[in-house]
């Protein structure tokens, strides 16, 4: 995971985190337009683009920061490398854990955050990532 979370990177790569909470996982409604990827909603969790150089840590915090308002993240494990949506993106996805509760800080972007089972998220961005999380959840009985 170390080796990842160091990594200095470039736009292409994407870090997300499924931040746990008593079995559920944070989520946010993501109002995508056409300008950016395509017109559609999907719930997603908090992540984002490198910066060109950034660490993918540093990607990573200031992202959940900059969507959720989260700033003290606890970074457990990493669930693996998969492919973005995007053609040539490439998510980093990472597990971790929070205290605090999301905010809606980029209201342009996402209209709402909750906390969620994994069984009951419907039309999620990657269906590869949550596949991971809900495998993450019922391997280490977090339910």
């Amino acid at each position: 995971m170390e080796e990842f979370l160091r990594k200095a990177s470039d736009p292409s790569i994407c870090p997300v985190i499924a931040l746990i909470r008593d079995g559920r996982v944070l989520i946010g409604l993501r109002h995508y337009t056409p300008d950016k990827w395509k017109a559609v909603s999907v719930w997603t969790i908090p992540g984002g683009r490198c910066d060109e150089g950034e660490t993918v840590e540093g990607a990573l915090r200031r992202e959940i920061a900059e969507e959720t308002g989260i700033t003290d993240v606890r970074i457990t494990g990493f669930l693996g490398v998969l492919a973005g949506a995007k053609q040539d993106d490439v998510v980093y996805a990472f597990v971790g854990e929070t205290s605090e509760e999301p905010k809606l800080m980029e209201p342009e972007k996402f209209s709402e955050w909750m906390w969620a089972e994994p069984g009951e998220i419907k039309d999620f961005i990657n269906p590869a990532t949550l596949d991971l999380i809900r495998e993450h959840i019922r391997k280490n009985k977090l339910l």
